[in-house]
């Protein structure tokens, strides 16, 4: 095998996709989506690495794939895509993640900048008072029994719906209506369950936030008006997933995939590579508690989302009439679904893993809202709490070269180590209200590690995307106000 300190061979295939050829034990090639720099910063933390060691999985189709904003992650590098068979795949845990469904949620709203930033600080405390963050946080809405956990993990979005969080018009506006199928809360472990009876309606910790935006550029101001998008309009979004029933998930998964690599003689290049033939009950197994996790992240970020209107009500004064907060959409991150695509010419059903990579579904697909199937689906991106995020759409080119997949956010380019030194003997929160941002955060570690430096610049990584044609732009929404987990 090669040395690992060595850099991957890549070649450049165009200006924003490169190809790692497929050697050794290598099923497929990998390819990334990026420019030099990006490309880079890949090759020295390990992530390019790891894109070739997912091209060993039994069963992958095409190749291993990973999008700009690519770093290094557990087994699967975040930001990476890989298509397996559903009969001679696997599933891996490593491709979808710790934080099970992490997701992103846009809200419109029908304010303006100018009376939201005469009170972005009381919109920032209120927020930040109304939905509980930081490390173990507990108590965005009353804690479960066990008999009404076991209903979101089967329900996602729709129990959240069911007791007033919302409408059935956000259902529609979700990804698969906020709903995994084959969920089953019996594949759950019971210390999970513990963890996610008072979590739901929380916004968790680390990259987790709620951010007050302005559309400050319109793209496509015909794909802008299907969404509901225009200038000057504030917005809201909404970062965060399963919380620690989630993590529990994929920790109990691991374990489980450790001794199921053995059974099956199934030979890796990485341990946190742990997988399971999809057609296996260990596979099986996990596709059903990754559900629950999924459905639980689902209700949580719509129960989030109500809180969002309660406080933006209490800061302003401002009735629901006033601020018609509408759901544009809902997108996963973190997640791997069986889906059917065409590779050379022939219709498979796959189970595409996608780990910091937002599923990218172009016009006229049936999976796309029927709000929005005229357009394709809308891709959210969101950058770093000091610079913007962005809205795109999917592409047919996605469905062709990436398996409908396009990039998930900025990416890390420090550790939070790294991050936390970088940051000593500064102060990030008069930094950031220079910027026009006000920024609430549970502690300074937080705003640390979180710091915008600590990211790639999430407009090159979107802009790669744009050019590469996997997603569309359409708007950016630059931050004036932001809740950190």
């Amino acid at each position: 095998m090669q040395d690992e300190k060595q850099a991957i061979e890549l070649n450049r295939i165009d200006e924003f996709l490169w190809e790692i050829p497929a050697t050794g034990r290598m099923r497929v090639p990998g390819r990334i989506y990026a420019d030099e720099r990006l490309v880079q910063a890949g090759q020295q933390d390990r992530s390019v690495r790891q894109v070739a060691h997912v091209a060993e999985l039994p069963g992958i189709v095409g190749y291993s794939l990973a999008m700009p904003d690519i770093h290094w992650g557990y087994g699967f590098p975040i930001g990476g895509v890989a298509a397996t068979k559903l009969e001679g795949g696997v599933i891996s845990p490593g491709g979808v993640g710790y934080d099970i469904n992490c997701g992103v949620r846009l809200v419109a709203t029908a304010l303006e900048e100018k009376k939201v930033r005469e009170r972005i600080r009381e919109i920032v405390q209120t927020l930040y008072r109304h939905v509980p963050c930081g490390v173990g946080s507990y108590g965005g809405i009353e804690k479960l029994s066990d008999k009404a956990l076991r209903d979101v993990l089967r329900k996602g979005s729709r129990w959240a719906v069911d007791r007033g969080y919302g409408s059935e018009e956000d259902l529609e506006r979700t990804e698969d209506r906020g709903c995994m199928e084959g969920a089953d809360p019996a594949k759950v472990s019971e210390r999970a369950i513990k963890r996610g009876l008072g979590q739901l309606g929380t916004l968790g910790s680390g990259n987790h936030f709620i951010e007050v935006g302005v559309v400050d550029t319109v793209y496509d101001s015909h794909v802008a008006g299907v969404l509901g998008l225009e200038e000057g309009q504030v917005t809201l979004l909404v970062h965060t997933g399963s919380r620690g029933f989630g993590y529990q998930v994929c920790d109990d998964s691991l374990k489980v995939m450790q001794h199921v690599v053995r059974k099956y003689g199934i030979e890796l290049p990485d341990r946190q590579l742990a997988c399971a033939p999809l057609d296996s009950k260990e596979g099986k197994d996990y596709l059903a508690a990754m559900a629950c996790a999924a459905n639980y992240a689902w209700a949580n970020r719509q129960i989030i989302m109500a809180l969002a209107r309660e406080a933006l009500g209490e800061a302003l004064q401002a009735s629901d009439s006033d601020l018609k907060l509408r759901l544009v959409y809902d997108v996963s991150h973190n997640m791997a679904k069986l889906e059917e695509h065409t590779w050379k010419g022939e219709t498979l059903k796959v189970c595409v893993h996608r780990k910091g990579a937002t599923r990218a579904f172009p016009k006229g697909h049936p999976k796309v809202p029927s709000p929005y199937r005229d357009v394709g689906q809308p891709v959210l991106i969101p950058g770093d709490m000091g610079r913007a995020s962005f809205v795109c759409v999917g592409t047919t080119t996605a469905m062709e070269q990436t398996f409908g997949s396009s990039s998930h956010g900025a990416g890390r380019v420090m550790s939070r180590s790294q991050a936390k030194k970088a940051a000593r003997g500064r102060s990030l929160v008069q930094e950031l209200e220079d910027k026009g941002i006000h920024v609430m955060a549970e502690g300074r570690t937080t705003l640390a590690e979180e710091m915008p430096e600590a990211y790639k610049d999430v407009e090159r990584v979107v802009n790669v995307m744009h050019a590469a044609g996997i997603s569309k732009k359409v708007v950016r929404l630059r931050p004036i106000g932001v809740v950190k987990g």
